[in-house]
């Protein structure tokens, strides 16, 4: 079981570690292929095309191939996609080919992400307890130290292509060292079969009792639906702060750069700390208690950011939006994970529905963002995580068999 736990975090750290070792060289990426802001922006964009298409197809690869060979498949793209990218800049200083490179890692990150979370609730169900926060406050852990790597490289003008390649190496050395320890793909739960009164197996009853496997089933589920806009909801504020934090800063508060980037730092630290101090706070007092005193938080936090005169108020908003968002994803997985008998399928559907959210809302809130400002339109999260708020309900365990890790709520 520790093996397998350790080789479910190496999974989310790669992840990290992947996205940020290009997020932080963009800088080095525009100046060499000579991009305006505008033609970064196209650049940026079809990665998250590529993205879009890779989720909307990601439940039916990880039912098919299994998560262990879909984390094994997607992290080779990444890999490819990494490399491709960093010669794209720094040999060839050519953007169809960088653009592949793009598209390459779009594909395979989105779909290595819905992999990696059925995995990590099959990891959380078998141990019993709530483990989901954890793996991902890893990933941002990830993203941290991915970060630090890559100011101490652009400080010392390392070539984007050494520098993400040295990325692509560890991040394929993560995963696939863990991959033989990976048990998603055993640790299916059955629903108990019923039997008749001589003792022998009611088939009939069986027949009528167990649901449907699948996609298609998985998108018929009422509460599986709901428990995706819940996590789209949150998944939504996550990204928004990831994109224009600190933009928002900048022309909503009239601050410096150097602000704008502490302010996203401040996010990062208190998503973080929310990951790993929530994990016992779940078991102690229950995801439906946690999550509405989170969301309440969020909505809170979003509310000062968006409407206070004051940075250093601003600032503490941010605090509160980043503690707020931190356990709504993770906890929206083991809530998809409840329905036993069809895992994998539930799963990726909230997975859908969340990276959606994550990938296509923050583009939208920028045409928003050019009506209305930046900072104001960011009231827009705040209402859809008000719905999440009242969705909440939703992921409360079902009665008939079912139980949240470790606490018996």
């Amino acid at each position: 079981m520790r093996a397998w736990r350790n080789a479910v975090l190496a999974v989310y750290l790669a992840s990290g570690i992947g996205l940020s070792a290009w997020l932080t060289r963009l800088p080095a990426i525009a100046e060499r292929l000579e991009l305006s802001p505008a033609s970064l922006g196209a650049l940026l964009l079809t990665q998250t095309v590529a993205a879009f298409a890779s989720v909307s197809t990601s439940g039916m690869t990880v039912l098919r191939l299994g998560a262990s060979r879909t984390l094994r498949l997607t992290s080779g793209i990444v890999v490819v996609g990494l490399v491709l990218l960093g010669l794209g800049v720094s040999l060839f200083a050519s953007v169809p080919v960088t653009v592949v490179g793009m598209l390459l890692f779009g594909l395979g990150s989105a779909t290595w992400n819905v992999a990696a979370n059925v995995e990590g609730t099959a990891l959380e169900n078998a141990l019993g307890k709530h483990i989901m926060p954890v793996l991902h406050a890893f990933f941002s852990i990830g993203t941290v130290a991915g970060a630090g790597v890559g100011a101490l490289a652009a400080a010392a003008r390392v070539p984007v292509v050494w520098h993400v390649s040295g990325a692509a190496v560890l991040v394929l050395a993560l995963v696939w060292g863990g991959l033989p320890f990976l048990r998603g793909e055993g640790t299916r739960v059955r629903p108990r079969e019923p039997r008749t009164d001589t003792g022998s197996i009611d088939l009939a009853a069986l027949a009528a009792d167990r649901p449907a496997q699948g996609m298609r089933a998985a998108w018929r589920n009422p509460r599986t639906v709901l428990v995706g806009v819940f996590v789209l909801g949150i998944a939504l504020a996550e990204g928004a702060a990831n994109d224009w934090v600190a933009l928002a800063l900048t022309t909503g508060y009239g601050t410096t750069e150097a602000v704008g980037a502490l302010g996203y730092g401040i996010f990062v630290t208190a998503m973080t700390a929310g990951r790993l101090a929530g994990t016992p706070m779940l078991d102690r007092f229950g995801r439906v208690v946690i999550l509405r005193v989170a969301c309440s938080l969020a909505l809170a936090g979003l509310a000062v950011f968006v409407a206070s005169p004051s940075l250093g108020l601003g600032l503490a908003g941010l605090f509160l939006w980043g503690l707020g968002v931190s356990v709504g994803f993770p906890v929206g997985m083991s809530a998809a994970a409840d329905d036993r008998s069809n895992t994998a399928a539930s799963v990726s559907v909230v997975s859908t529905l969340g990276y959606g959210a994550f990938l296509g809302g923050p583009p939208l809130l920028g045409l928003l963002g050019e009506a209305v400002g930046v900072r104001q339109a960011l009231t827009a999260v705040a209402g859809l995580v008000a719905v999440s708020l009242l969705l909440v309900p939703a992921l409360r365990v079902p009665p008939a068999g079912h139980r949240v890790p470790g606490t018996g709520r």
